[in-house]
């Protein structure tokens, strides 16, 4: 019998639909190469139990048998077995601290963990992601909360027509539900604005790329970054309902030197020699999308203090409402305080007691900071990350993870992946022992 890889359930939340390999793939697999596939029943996973029975595959509770186990998201402690591989997204490469008992208990029982977050290429791009539809889901839901924003301030638009993420049947009905909005405000333009709605989107990767998917669906504009001051209050007939800004590194931050340019480069390694300027920008937006990494040694793009100066009982700013994909709490949007869930995917952050208020009604901004939005459309996400997958899962035939590290027989790609084995945090990890120290001592 070859390679016995099960598939585990997800159960991190009542959300989380996802599966990392779909059934039509599994079976492409099980035909074509020397792997056999065990699949743990769900009663809410987006392909049902039914549809993996009929592609021949076995579907049963028991995963002891598996010599590796596929899952998306975090596997509980107590499930983790000894010396056992896994795949999943651990959130323990930046040494977070939540999840350091669990990187812990890897260790423990020297078990493999494969993180996909760090299944790269030769160049170090991530091969294997949901940020696209991260991208799909985090705009669909940042235009509905924008919509329900308006509606508190009795400003009727047609974006409050647009449903949440999660509430439509899948990723086309919401594509076709958009354009028809999209056309409407086409002809009639957005609750009688004098001025375009101005949406901001910070940074260009995949994210990015899953917004401009559904901005697409919507009659929009971009504009480059230096026009954004005269159009953001140009009258709406010379520029249109909608228009896009899309932010660089360039424009988030400048050189501390008067005599210094900037170069990418030379940012991401020496961060300390620049400065956030981005809140020169925030003025003229009426919407912000986050879809950047950040660090806690690069500047913020919305702090506290700002909030606490532009929002008051008196003045509002036209900033109303911040969709933070990224929802690194306390990060780049330093007023994303918690990651609600996609039935209450919005709170107004308070400026006066620094606090989140659910809901859309407050004095500040409304913040959009769901955390896991690919599972708001399970199947597109899936199917996705699946067929990506797929395509990996033949490197690991003949691999035998008995052996020490050294001599893992993994190609790089996934050999770089691998963050601990056999009890050992894996060399290029071994940063990670600092934080857990100091997670032991708490």
């Amino acid at each position: 019998m070859g390679m016995v890889i099960g598939i585990r359930r997800e159960d991190k939340n009542e959300w989380e639909r996802r599966v990392p390999l779909i059934p039509a793939d599994l079976q492409q697999l099980q035909h074509d190469h020397d792997l056999e596939f065990i699949v743990q029943p769900s009663p809410v996973r987006a392909f049902a139990d039914g549809d993996f029975r009929q592609a021949g595959l076995q579907v049963e509770e028991d995963l002891s048998g598996a010599d590796v186990v596929l899952a998306v998201k975090e596997i509980p402690m107590d499930l983790l077995q000894e010396k056992k591989a896994y795949f999943f997204f651990s959130h323990t490469i930046k040494g977070q601290d939540y999840n350091m008992p669990l990187l812990q208990c890897l260790l423990d029982r020297k078990a493999t963990l494969i993180d996909y977050e760090k299944i790269c290429d030769a160049n170090g791009r991530r091969l294997i992601f949901f940020s696209l539809h991260a991208g799909f889901a985090g705009m669909i839901d940042t235009l509905h909360c924008a919509g329900r924003r308006y509606a508190a301030q009795d400003r009727s638009t047609p974006l409050a027509e647009i449903k949440a993420a999660h509430e439509y049947g899948n990723l086309d009905a919401a594509k076709v539900h958009l354009r028809e909005i999209g056309r409407r405000i086409e002809a009639e333009g957005i609750g009688g604005r004098t001025t375009p709605l101005v949406i901001g989107v910070s940074g260009y990767g995949n994210v990015y790329q899953g917004c401009r998917e559904i901005l697409d669906c919507l009659p929009v504009r971009e504009i480059e970054v230096d026009q954004l001051p005269s159009m953001a209050d140009a009258p709406v007939e010379e520029t249109g309902p909608i228009l896009l800004v899309v932010f660089r590194e360039e424009h988030m931050v400048e050189p501390r030197s008067a005599h210094a340019q900037f170069v990418l480069r030379d940012y991401y390694q020496r961060p300390e020699n620049y400065r956030g300027i981005f809140k020169r920008y925030l003025p003229h937006l009426d919407l912000l999308v986050n879809a950047i990494y950040w660090d806690e040694m690069y500047p913020r793009l919305v702090t506290a203090d700002w909030v606490k100066e532009n929002y008051t009982r008196g003045v509002q700013p036209r900033l109303q409402v911040i969709g933070d994909i990224s929802c690194d709490i306390g990060g780049g949007i330093e007023v994303t305080l918690k990651a609600p869930q996609p039935d209450n995917p919005c709170f107004v952050y308070d400026p006066e007691t620094g606090e989140a208020v659910d809901g859309v009604e407050g004095v500040g901004p409304v913040i959009m900071s769901v955390d896991n939005l690919p599972c708001e459309i399970p199947i597109e996400s899936s199917t996705h990350f699946s067929g990506v997958l797929k395509g990996m899962l033949p490197d690991l035939v003949d691999v035998d993870f008995d052996v020490d590290f050294s001599s893992l027989n993994l190609p790089r790609y996934l050999k770089n992946a691998v963050v601990t084995h056999q009890g050992q945090l894996a060399p290029d990890y071994r940063y990670l022992q600092e934080h857990l120290d100091e997670s032991g001592k708490k």
